[in-house]
Parts: C-alpha cells; structure tokens; sequence
C-alpha cells in the first residue's frame, strides 16, 4: 500500500489511490481510483456521497523515464437524492471532457514559449500540428491597464489581411504589453480610449511617426512624447546613403562596384576604423569632395546625440545645423528639416531615461520567429505566441 501510494504522491496525482502498475513493453499503465467523498449536485446543489456507477477512462500522462504513461482512472457517478442529477465526481488532474492530465496540457502549451513551429511542438508530443494549435488557442492574454511608459513601434506581420501590425511595450520594466491588428489611427484611438487610466502615461516614446505623434497627443494629453533618439541618427545615416549612392553612380563600374562593397567601412565612426580601414576610406573620400563633406557631417552628428541633458544638446543641434547649412548639400537639408520639425520631442530623449531599444529586440525576436514558423497569417494566433513568448 505504501509503495502504491508513493506512485500517486511523486506523479502528483492529488487524492487518487493505485490500484496496480503494468509495464508492457514501451508503455506503462497505472490503474487507480480516487478518494470517494461528498460532491455538491451541480443542478440544486444539495451534497451526496451516493455513487451510481463506475467508467473506467484512460487518460494519457507526461512520459516517465522515456516511455508512454497512461492512466487508467475507475471514475466514479454519483446521483443527488434530492434532483436525481448524475455527475462524473471531480478529478483534480483531469479537465471536463478531457483525455490527458492537466499536466500534459501545461506542458505542451508551455512548449509554444520556445523558438518552434507548432508542427515540431506536435512532433515532440506525440500528436497532431492541429491539436497542438488548439491546445495553444485555449491562451487568452488581456491587458487591465496601460504601463506608466509607453513605447509604440510598428513591425511587418503580414497578419489578419494587414501588412504592419502596431507592438505596445512598458520600455520601464521591460515588458510587452499588447500586439495591435494594424497602425491605423482610427484603430489606435478606439484601443486607447477603452482604458481609463491613459491619462496617467508619462512618456510616450516612438519613432518619427506622424500617425503615433497625432494618436499619442489625442490620448494621452499629459505625456511628454519622446522621439527615440536612433532613429534621429539614423536619418542622418540616411542623407549620407543618399549622398554616397549618388556619387557612386558618376564612377566607372569597376570603381561603382569597389564602393558598394566597401559601404559598411564608410558607415562606420573614424574611432572605430583600425588604421589600415583609415586608409583605405581615406583614399574612398578622395575621389568625390561631396562625399568627404557628407562623411564629415555624417560623423558630427553623433556627438549631439551624446549630449548630457536637452540644454547641451539643444546647442550642439544648432551648431551642426550652422555647418550642414554652409556644406549646403541637397539630401542633408531635408535631413535638417526633418529633425528640425521634431526638435521639440527630440530634445525630451535626453532627459527621459527610456528608449525604444527594449520594443526593438521585441520585433528582431519577432522576425525571428515568423522566419521560422513561415510566416503566421492568423493574428489572434500571431498575437498569443507573441505575448506569451514575451511573458
């Protein structure tokens, strides 16, 4: 009896007696019955002990030392004396029209945490990509309320019919707070304006969007946007790749295509270039004024971006904005004009310690997952492995 108890206490099986274990071959079966006590009549809710009669049901468990596990449960009927309702008795272990334990169902849900497709979760448990998906769709993850910072970011989900789905981050304690069908600000404000504590947003971070800028001032009039300050550095990067594109379509083919390749050399910080890399771009700016103008700029700018608070950085702004003034150089004045117009919420990202860097690694992991997975064209799907892989 002692043995036998020990088999329902290490498997976890709470209130469930063995009766007797069988091994044949590949497989073990467990025979066992639960403890018999009272049930309430879920009909009038009156409290019986009366069985009415046994099924027994085969239940299927996680694999123990490598092989199938199967349970093999002798489960009672009880009838109400008052209503004469007949009822299966309550198995802490075992859902409502269920065939494996609570446990298998855990596990194979928990399976879809990791960087696989649902057919290799299957794989791994025995059983069809369909039921598995349908295992992992019983996930409902909701949001009560908004985080204190919020960071907004588009990505490409190509889900639900829509190319760019919108991901929602608390950038403050590094979590994913929803994943949004598309960016459309009709659909933005319509979420948004379903919590009533949006007022309480402190900072709204993104990047140079026109769509999130209008959405985030409309719904949370109190936050101080804050434009994440890679991509202001990155438009900047942009005006040079202009430059460098159109330079290198005056060259011969020869020299056209020594260029191409040597891209990332250029797009790299002088302090970061070992001295033969130094030489080499050296020799590359040579070739074209215009180009060594835009490498100069280019290279300034990061500087600004390494100011100690908005002050500093507000005049270092306007000091590179003097010198792309007199470079007078086409692509670099609608850079300009660019930061310029956003200069205000720029300027917030050297004061708010938060950036867009956490949402960023949240959509690389993304793009990781849909290249593996193929694709997932379903959202509600798209949206539950994405959240709950992030929790």
């Amino acid at each position: 009896m002692l043995y036998k108890d020990n088999i329902t206490k290490r498997m976890g099986l709470e209130e469930a007696i063995a009766e007797r274990v069988e091994e044949t071959g590949t497989e073990h079966h467990i025979y066992l019955e639960m403890l018999r006590k009272e049930h309430p009549c879920p009909r009038c809710g009156e409290r019986t002990n009366k069985i009415h009669d046994y099924r027994e049901q085969k239940i299927r468990d996680l694999p123990a030392f490598g092989e199938k596990t199967f349970l093999h449960l002798r489960k009672r009927r009880y009838r109400c004396p008052e209503c004469g309702k007949r009822f299966c008795e309550n198995v802490p272990f075992l859902q409502k029209q269920h065939q494996t334990t609570t446990r298998v169902v855990e596990s194979r849900i928990s399976s879809y945490r990791e960087m696989k497709t649902s057919k290799r979760i299957a794989e791994e448990h025995d059983v069809s990509a369909t039921t598995a998906q349908r295992y992992f769709d019983t996930v409902s993850i909701r949001f009560k309320c908004l985080p204190v910072v919020l960071s907004i970011d588009e990505f490409r989900g190509n889900a639900g019919g829509e190319k760019f789905q919108c991901i929602l981050t608390d950038p403050q304690n590094h979590k994913t707070s929803d994943i949004l069908p598309n960016r459309k600000s009709c659909s933005l404000m319509k979420y948004f304006q379903g919590f009533s504590t949006r007022k309480s947003i402190q900072y709204a971070v993104m990047d140079m969007s026109r769509a999130f800028f209008d959405v985030a001032r409309t719904c949370f009039p109190d936050a101080a946007i804050v434009i994440d300050r890679y991509h202001v550095v990155r438009q900047a990067i942009w005006a040079f790749e202009n430059v460098r594109k159109a330079e290198q379509r005056k060259f011969s083919e020869y020299r056209r295509k020594y260029f191409k390749r040597s891209r990332s050399l250029l797009l790299k910080h002088p302090s970061s270039l070992t001295e033969e890399e130094a030489d080499e771009a050296a020799v590359m700016l040579k070739s074209s004024e215009k180009l060594a103008t835009a490498y100069l700029l280019k290279n300034l700018f990061p500087d600004v971006m390494k100011s100690e608070n908005s002050i500093e950085a507000a005049n270092r702004l306007k000091h590179w904005f003097q010198v792309t003034e007199l470079a007078d150089l086409p692509e670099f004045r609608s850079c300009c004009s660019a930061i310029h117009n956003w200069s205000k919420y720029i300027l917030h990202s050297f004061d708010c310690p938060y950036t867009s860097g956490y949402t960023e690694g949240c959509n690389n992991r993304t793009k990781v997952r849909k290249r593996i997975c193929y694709g997932v064209r379903n959202f509600k799907r798209f949206r539950s492995r994405i959240l709950f892989m992030a929790a």
